[in-house]
């Protein structure tokens, strides 16, 4: 399996990491915006071709398939021409910051058939897949998920504290993992409401979100999400359901006391984005759909799409005079 990454940013390199743990794969390409830097991380890893054009890698022979880890506003169009070059393709979270993207990139791939997954990280996480597993053998019921997300991103940086080029997202990034995670372990979502703060004079977007979900179980989830934070860094899950409580911090899980639980036997991998493009590999060569289709996944963006709209028509506007 040869594989083309677009992205050669903190994110990319995470899968980097996990691909040459994968039997049989090979990097053939890397593409990125600035070409010394994306060089210099193609020598890290031994990579034989760099550019700065994702069509210059679709043009290939030697490219099976597209990993993006581009910027979110370049999501959707980027899997449509990977799919259209007929490349399969995963794309990073989130699949697109629009109903209309996500809707465009579904039609793509049932025209095509190739395999298109969307990188659902929290569906591949040995914490939540230990959830997961318990939930579908009848051991526990969710009663409500509790969840804070958590940056401290007042200036426009990355994961590893970098200045980057494109504008992240509350709503369409960071929720996107909930909202998901949430349907898929407590079933379809049937109420969802949201609340943002005001929009940062830079950035253009709220910097504070709270989102509320129901799902057809009865199950309710409460999740909080701030890019103004200044403590901890990322998302913490907390699970209260019938017969335990769990609390999932990505492949780290304790129980509601803080005990440590052992998840080495969960899966073939304590890192969630390894497992995430062991599935991707596997799906292709299997002929088979992954967990995180972009079918699957999909009602998360008929969600976020429905949010968005409320968040438009309730924004508070200016009291009149």
């Amino acid at each position: 399996m040869r594989i083309a990454l677009a992205g050669a940013g903190a994110f990319g390199e995470k899968h980097l990491d996990g691909l040459k743990n994968i039997d049989g794969v090979t990097v053939a390409s890397i593409i990125g915006r600035e070409l010394a830097r994306t060089q210099a991380v193609a020598a890290k890893y031994g990579i034989g071709h760099v550019t700065t054009e994702l069509g210059e890698a679709l043009a290939r022979a030697d490219v099976d398939a597209v990993i993006l880890c581009t910027p979110t506003q370049m999501h959707a169009e980027q899997a449509v021409a990977c799919m259209r070059a007929g490349k399969h393709v995963q794309v990073e979270i989130p699949l697109a910051d629009s109903w209309t993207g996500a809707q465009a990139v579904l039609a793509k791939q049932v025209e095509t058939g190739l395999t298109c997954m969307v990188g659902h990280t929290r569906r591949f996480n040995p914490s939540h897949q230990f959830v997961h597993n318990r939930i579908r053998s009848g051991e526990f019921n969710i009663q409500q998920m509790d969840v804070q997300t958590y940056f401290f991103r007042r200036t426009n940086i990355n994961a590893k504290g970098e200045a980057r080029s494109w504008t992240d997202h509350l709503l369409w990034h960071h929720a996107a993992h909930t909202v998901d995670l949430f349907a898929y372990q407590a079933g379809p979502i049937v109420d969802a409401h949201a609340m943002q703060g005001p929009i940062h004079p830079d950035l253009g977007i709220a910097t504070d979100m709270s989102i509320q979900l129901k799902s057809e179980s009865g199950a309710i989830c409460t999740l909080s999400l701030s890019f103004n934070n200044d403590g901890p860094l990322g998302s913490v899950f907390r699970y209260i359901g019938d017969t335990n409580t769990y609390v999932a911090r990505y492949d780290d899980l304790m129980d509601g006391r803080d005990q440590p639980i052992d998840l080495r036997a969960v899966a073939g991998s304590t890192n969630g984005i390894e497992l995430q493009d062991r599935e991707f590999i596997a799906a292709i060569r299997e002929g088979r759909e992954p967990n995180s289709s972009v079918a699957k996944v999909f009602d998360c963006y008929r969600i976020l799409g429905e949010l968005e709209r409320q968040l438009d028509i309730f924004a508070v506007r200016p009291r009149p005079t």
